[in-house]
């Protein structure tokens, strides 16, 4: 199956999503920043990435979209933008008017069978 990334700050979110991504037969990188996942990115190649946005800083995870998508050996990667924002006091920092160099966003919390859902769409592209 798949190679994927979990990029996210919280051990126990990258230990959930692993489980049910390795449970579905995928085999998973992990990261805890944007500048992780940028440079894991580079190394490993994943075939899909799932993203946090608020690690290091408060948009981080946003950051890094922008550097992944202003390089061609890996803006084809298809991203899934992961995060519980919208329930915190950074709500309003996130851009809504902005595009946004991801695939997919989701809300945690994320339901198993969802997030395999997406995932299994996009790797289908």
């Amino acid at each position: 199956m798949a190679k994927i990334l979990i990029v996210d700050d919280d051990p126990d979110f990258v230990e959930a999503t692993r489980l049910v991504l390795e449970k579905a037969g995928h085999s998973t990188l992990s990261a805890a920043s944007g500048n992780e996942c940028y440079k894991k990115m580079k190394e490993e190649k994943p075939d899909l990435v799932i993203l946090d946005v608020i690690m290091d800083t408060v948009l981080d995870g946003l950051t890094v979209t922008q550097r992944i998508h202003d390089d061609d050996e890996i803006n084809q990667i298809p991203i899934i933008m992961v995060t519980s924002i919208a329930n915190t006091d950074y709500a309003q920092l996130f851009p809504t008017d902005e595009y946004i160099h991801i695939n997919a966003f989701m809300s945690k919390p994320v339901a198993p069978a969802d997030l395999i859902r997406q995932v299994n769409k996009l790797l289908k592209q």
